[in-house]
C-alpha cells in the first residue's frame, strides 16, 4: 500500500481563492473589506518572515493588511495601548499578534486583551471556552486547516477513531474538540501515555503535533488510516546541510496508511490560509452577515 498523498500546498490555494471571491462579494455588494492586524514584537528572523508572509497574502485575497512592528523592549502598557485601538478600529476585523512575546510580556495578558471576536488565531480563552463547550468560536488556524482537510478526504467523520499525539493548547486540545464536534471518538496521546504504539495503532486518524523529529514510525499506524502531520523540525542532512521533517518518519508510515500529508507542503500551508479564512468570519459576523460556506468549523 502506498498512501494518498494530502496536498496542503494546493488545498491551501484552494482556501485562499474561496477566501478571495468572499472578499470580492463582500467589497462589491457591501462596501467592506475585511482587515486583518498583525502586531510583531522584536527582531525574531523567524517571525519576521512568517509576519511577511501573511501581509502578502492577506492583500493577494483582496484585504486590509496593517502591520505594527514594535520594539523588543515596548513596554507591556503599550502594547496594550496598540491592542485596545485596534480592538476599537472598525477597518480592523482580526487581530495576531506573533508568538512568541519578549520574556519580559505576559502572553496570556496580551492574548486576553484581544477582542475575543477579533481573536483570529483563537486563542483568547473565550474562545476557547466557547469550541471546548460546542459554542460558535474563533478557531485556532492549524487545527481549523487539519478539520477542512480530513473532511475534504473522508466527508464524514462520525464515528472514525481518532488519536492526537500532543496536547498543546495551540494543536492537541482544540483538534480534539474540533473532532469530537464531527463525533469522533478521541484520545489526547502525549509523553506520560502507556503503551504509546498501542494506543496509535487503533487510530482511523492519527494527527501527529508533538514536535519531535520523526518520532512515528510505519508500524505505529493502523493500515489504511489517515495521518496529518503537523510537525515541522529541521535536522542535519548527511554530509551537510538541514531539511525539514515532520513527527512521523514519512517513508515508513505512507507504505501503511490510507492517506498522509508530507511535511513541507502539508498542514503548514493551510495555518496562513485558515488565518485568512478567520478573518472573513470575523468580519462577517462584525456585519451581520452569513458566513463562508466551508472555511468555518
Amino acid at each position: 500500500m502506498t498512501a494518498t498523498v494530502i496536498d496542503g500546498k494546493a488545498f491551501a490555494a484552494n482556501v485562499r481563492a474561496h477566501v478571495a471571491t468572499h472578499v470580492d462579494t463582500l467589497r462589491d455588494e457591501h462596501g467592506i473589506t475585511p482587515g486583518l492586524a498583525v502586531v510583531l514584537v522584536g527582531e525574531d528572523p523567524a517571525s519576521q518572515v512568517y509576519v511577511r508572509s501573511k501581509g502578502k497574502m492577506t492583500v493577494e485575497v483582496g484585504m486590509a493588511s496593517f502591520e505594527h512592528k514594535l520594539d523588543a523592549d515596548v513596554s507591556e502598557a503599550d502594547l496594550l495601548s496598540l491592542i485596545d485601538r485596534l480592538n476599537n478600529d472598525p477597518t480592523v476585523h482580526g487581530i495576531l499578534v506573533q508568538l512568541p512575546l519578549p520574556g519580559h510580556l505576559d502572553s496570556d495578558l496580551v492574548i486576553n486583551a484581544i477582542n475575543p471576536a477579533k481573536d483570529v488565531d483563537g486563542f483568547h480563552i473565550s474562545n476557547v471556552g466557547l469550541l471546548a463547550t460546542g459554542q460558535k468560536s474563533m478557531v485556532p488556524c492549524t487545527p481549523l486547516g487539519c478539520l477542512m482537510m480530513l473532511r475534504d478526504y473522508h466527508g464524514s467523520l462520525s464515528g472514525m477513531d481518532a488519536v492526537i499525539i500532543g496536547r498543546s493548547n495551540i494543536v492537541g486540545k482544540p483538534m480534539a474538540q474540533l473532532l469530537l464536534g464531527d463525533s469522533c471518538t478521541v484520545t489526547i496521546a502525549h509523553s506520560r501515555t502507556k503503551d504509546l504504539p498501542g494506543v496509535v495503532r487503533r487510530a482511523d486518524i492519527v494527527v501527529a503535533a508533538v514536535g519531535r523529529p520523526q518520532m512515528v514510525p510505519g508500524d505505529w499506524i493502523k493500515p489504511g488510516a489517515t495521518v496529518i502531520d503537523v510537525g515541522i523540525n529541521r535536522i542535519d542532512k548527511p554530509g551537510g546541510g538541514t531539511r525539514l521533517v515532520g513527527d512521523v518518519d514519512y517513508d515508513s508510515c505512507a507504505q501503511v496508511a490510507g492517506a498522509i500529508t508530507p511535511v513541507p507542503g502539508g498542514v503548514g500551508p493551510m495555518t496562513i490560509a485558515c488565518l485568512l479564512a478567520n478573518t472573513v468570519t470575523a468580519c462577517c459576523r462584525a456585519h451581520g452577515l452569513p458566513e463562508p460556506e466551508g472555511l468555518t468549523a
